[in-house]
């Protein structure tokens, strides 16, 4: 039934190697969405379905995890410990965003605060400028434009939380009415918060493009 992943993440925790009987096989449980699996899950009692869940994110909160911590098997232990909190938690899930948003906010979220026990944590001052109001799709654009190792240095040196808000965004590709709901913030504090990281990030990137001072 399970293959190993691809280079980025292999293995599965025993907790999660259930077995599926010829009944699951005939309905073929596979091709539900993840709703309806989590209905099947905590509704059904079919707690073995958690390995299809399992093997379709187990990778993705890999690389999540890798982009913080830099350290493959610290990594693959955080991916074990992440999952089995989704699934002891499953029956929270209650639909008013996608699964895989929820499962994403509890990955980011254990992966700062794991960053934040485990680093001194040094907060990039910025230059003092304009209000840093939301200005939509324009900001947008400047952000995807940006060269992806710019960016990825630039997401290394800001704050843990910052880090997590804008991969929600433009990585992930989560809504600000997600957000909203997600990070339990109103509309105009996840706004403030994501030009607030993007300001950041905007000035690392300059900083980093202007050329060494020379002396004598």
């Amino acid at each position: 039934m399970h293959q190993q992943h691809a280079k980025s993440y292999q293995g599965k925790s025993t907790i999660f190697q259930f077995h599926f009987t010829f009944g699951d096989l005939v309905k073929d449980y596979h091709t539900y969405s993840d709703e309806a699996l989590i209905h099947e899950i905590t509704e059904g009692g079919r707690t073995h379905l958690f390995s299809i869940l399992y093997d379709r994110y187990s990778d993705k909160v890999y690389r999540k995890c890798i982009s913080f911590v830099r350290d493959r098997d610290v990594a693959q232990d955080m991916v074990q410990d992440i999952l089995i909190k989704v699934f002891t938690q499953l029956s929270k899930f209650k639909g008013n965003s996608r699964f895989s948003t929820w499962l994403y906010s509890i990955t980011y979220n254990y992966c700062v605060e794991y960053y934040r026990k485990n680093n001194k944590v040094s907060t990039v001052g910025i230059e003092e400028g304009p209000d840093i109001s939301d200005e939509g799709d324009a900001d947008d654009l400047e952000i995807l434009a940006l060269r992806r190792d710019h960016l990825q240095r630039a997401l290394d040196q800001v704050a843990p939380e910052d880090k997590m808000i804008l991969m929600m965004k433009y990585q992930d590709d989560i809504s600000i009415k997600e957000l909203m709901n997600t990070l339990e913030l109103s509309e105009s504090a996840v706004k403030m918060r994501l030009a607030r990281a993007r300001k950041r990030v905007k000035q690392l990137i300059r900083q980093s493009e202007k050329p060494p001072i020379r002396h004598g």
